[in-house]
């Protein structure tokens, strides 16, 4: 089909002035490991040049001139997204010693407001723990306001909170504010007592920020020039910022450093780590003078969490790590046995190794074991007396139970004496909800589940309208992939609706259920969904992830279109109407699968897209983390990961076939994934296409959105590729009945 064909009239009338921006070729010559690659456009990565910003523009220009028409399906599906959020909100408040916590967002004001009311202590463990209902414009009795972002950031051209912390007694306030967003943060002090700061300042921190027990010392993360958090320091109130000791220094530029208290806050818990292994040191502020004690080194190569507590009153460490288990274990030591080499110590398991159950983390209460596992694709938690915990007679794990097949819950914070954990919970159709679940006891050995609050969702949402369910694509190898298939309720299984396949597939991450606003502006025009929980990501453990990194990396790309055929195959779609989007490493995805199959998509929408990752990768001027190494393999040493890479990485991998209709979305500043990568595949994918169907790029020419626009902006860049979908794959209307009420 010509490209004018679906451009109105008025547009089709001066079709030869829709004809996209053709950058000009000059040869760049890339060598590595005895392979020539000529690359034409690697010029357009001189982001200074005018050239480059005129051709940039010309590439916005083209693709809104192409996409005008779709203006009036952005505008709807904007209105539909705002007509669904409620823009005043409100948390619920949390308890930390004496005080409610809570933040209030008024409608017309950019920032939260902090505050918090004084507790009750009764008697009754679970009345004491219960918050006060918090109304919008209401303010509570006796509430104090800790900050209003609002005051803050008046007169300033950016504002954004980091760390903050309380002292126990409840008297100091401690809070970093970013007024540029460049993520250093200056830290202030504040006596709530008086509302006066304290002339303690601290600039350029990062994130985290804790006060030591007895509130006299100040604990906060400095970064390196890559941004990289190396340093831990503790500043004692009253003296010289100068002064300040350097408590720990991570020289290694492959390893990450943060801190915690642990839960019963008789420790400093120093994490250092990459994804592959890492290494805990702890601080027993009883024995300051004493320094950090190292828990496993990390010349052992494991991934471990390690938190100390009191186990009928003896010292003992909570383990996570991957020792001997891919999917992780808990285990308990006793700290002497740290002493010995690793191969003699006795550690004393709680929960045992399985392929089934991968580990995320584990945490205490002062009565409870708190357990996060994912079984069967879905995040679980779990909790364990701490009565008996490693020994014959360890109580069973209670697990508060959901009523729906799919969906993501996850402890949102706990406090040591508390008798209840705070919990988040969603699905594909439940919006956020907040629970407490009330720990078990003789009583009751099942736990309460209480639920707090769930946001609302205006214009007439109603979950009974749409269907979510599981269903497995099988792979070229065999391999069960599992998908997540989403629908409005009224499509019929007659092979007539459109489709849409989204996907992610790097860094072990999962894409989990969760509810989301502007995805029903697809469901209600037909739009049948598959979220692909395809290899590469986390969804079934470890193993899962391993499979599809390095040398195994193509089982993601392969996996993504073993889900297509099955949507295709599935009764639900017409296979000629199916699309595919994914972002950032979804995004090389995307490059990947249209590459590899581009006759089986009519469109694909590649959002801030990784598609020329080899090049990226090969340079050693750019501040790349471990943590890419970790993921496709090094390429500056390696000839076989440069030979795997370049066997598949979008850019290079460009031929002549038919391309479908593609949009590739990015930002001119974006830090993560530079505006170059789009910009010379969009161009390399028009010189080569064999098709007609035409190739856009979106560029957003300002950076950063802050400020009060931040979520209107995203939501019409949001509605800007839902609307591109629905037009390609023709699913324009609302379903009868479907759409705001």
């Amino acid at each position: 089909m010509s490209h004018t064909s679906s451009v109105p009239a008025t547009t089709a009338a001066k079709a030869p002035t829709l004809q996209p921006p053709v950058a000009k070729q000059i040869p760049t010559r890339r060598e590595h490991h005895g392979d020539v690659f000529v690359d034409n456009y690697e010029w357009l990565r001189e982001k200074e040049s005018s050239e480059v910003v005129d051709h940039l523009k010309a590439e916005n220009a083209y693709q809104e001139a192409l996409t005008a028409h779709q203006e009036p399906l952005r505008e709807a599906m904007f209105q539909e997204i705002k007509g669904r959020t409620q823009e005043t909100d409100l948390s619920v408040p949390a308890r930390k010693d004496g005080w409610w916590y809570y933040s209030r967002s008024v409608e017309g004001k950019e920032y939260s407001i902090q505050c918090r009311v004084l507790a009750r202590d009764t008697g009754d463990p679970v009345a004491d723990w219960t918050p006060p209902s918090v109304e919008a414009g209401v303010e509570l009795p006796g509430e104090q306001v800790l900050l209003d972002g609002n005051i803050e950031a008046e007169g300033q051209p950016f504002f954004s909170m980091g760390g903050a912390a309380v002292t126990i007694d409840g008297n100091l306030y401690a809070y970093a504010v970013d007024n540029s967003g460049d993520e250093r943060f200056t830290l202030r002090i504040k006596d709530l007592r008086t509302g006066e700061l304290l002339p303690d300042i601290i600039e350029d921190i990062f994130y985290g920020v804790a006060f030591s027990p007895d509130g006299m010392r100040l604990f906060y993360t400095v970064v390196d020039d890559s941004w990289r958090p190396y340093q831990v320091k503790s500043h004692i109130l009253g003296t010289p910022v100068a002064e300040d000791e350097v408590l720990y220094q991570e020289d290694d530029v492959a390893m990450w450093l943060g801190f915690d208290l642990s839960s019963d806050r008789r420790h400093l818990v120093l994490s250092i780590g990459c994804s592959e292994f890492s290494e805990t040191r702890l601080l027993r502020f009883e024995d300051y003078d004493a320094g950090l004690h190292t828990v496993i080194s990390r010349e052992h190569h494991i991934l471990y969490e390690a938190e100390p507590f009191l186990l009928d009153g003896k010292e003992t460490l909570l383990l996570t790590h991957n020792k001997d288990a891919i999917n992780s274990m808990v285990s308990l030591v006793d700290p002497a046995e740290l002493s010995k080499p690793l191969a003699e110590q006795h550690w004393r398991t709680v929960v045992e190794h399985s392929d089934d159950v991968r580990v995320n983390g584990a945490g205490v209460t002062s009565t409870h074991l708190v357990l996060s596992v994912r079984k069967d694709t879905i995040e679980r938690v779990q909790v364990l007396p701490l009565a008996g915990l490693g020994t014959a007679t360890q109580g069973a794990p209670v697990e508060p139970a959901f009523h729906e097949e799919l969906y993501t819950a996850g402890v949102s914070g706990s406090d040591y004496e508390s008798p209840v954990i705070r919990m988040g919970y969603t699905s594909y159709f439940t919006p956020s909800r907040v629970y407490d679940f009330v720990l078990p006891t003789e009583e009751q050995p099942g736990g309460e589940l209480l639920l707090r609050k769930e946001s609302p969702v205006l214009g007439g949402y109603s979950a009974s309208d749409y269907v979510a369910t599981r269903e497995w694509a099988t792979a070229d190898d065999g391999t069960q992939v599992p998908l997540s298939v989403l629908r409005h309720a009224s499509v019929q299984q007659d092979g007539t609706a459109a489709g849409l396949v989204y996907g992610y597939g790097s860094y072990e991450l999962s894409m989990d259920p969760g509810f989301g606003v502007a995805r029903l502006s697809l469901l209600d025009r037909g739009i049948v969904m598959v979220i692909a929980h395809i290899r590469g990501g986390g969804e079934l453990g470890r193993k899962w992830y391993e499979d599809g990194k390095k040398f195994t990396k193509k089982n993601t790309f392969t996996d993504f279109i073993a889900a297509t055929d099955w949507l295709a195959g599935s009764g639900w779609v017409d296979p000629s109407r199916i699309a595919a989007m994914g972002g950032s490493a979804g995004g090389l995805l995307m490059g990947a699968v249209a590459n590899m199959a581009p006759e089986k998509y009519a469109a694909v929408v590649a959002q801030v897209p990784f598609v020329d990752a080899l090049t990226t990768i090969l340079d050693p001027e750019l501040p790349l983390s471990a943590l890419e190494w970790e993921e496709w393999g090094n390429p500056i040493t390696d000839p076989e990961a440069y030979a795997y890479m370049k066997s598949y990485t979008p850019y290079e991998n460009v031929g002549a076939v038919p391309y479908p209709k593609i949009a590739a979305v990015t930002s001119f500043n974006d830090t993560r994934v530079l505006y170059v990568e789009p910009a010379k595949w969009v161009q390399a994918l028009r010189s080569a296409s064999t098709g007609s169907e035409p190739i856009v790029m979106k560029i957003e020419m300002d950076g950063g959105h802050g400020g009060a626009s931040g979520r209107y902006v995203q939501w019409r860049e949001r509605a800007w590729d839902y609307a591109f979908i629905a037009d390609s794959v023709g699913a324009t209307e609302l379903l009868p009945g479907a759409g705001l009420k």
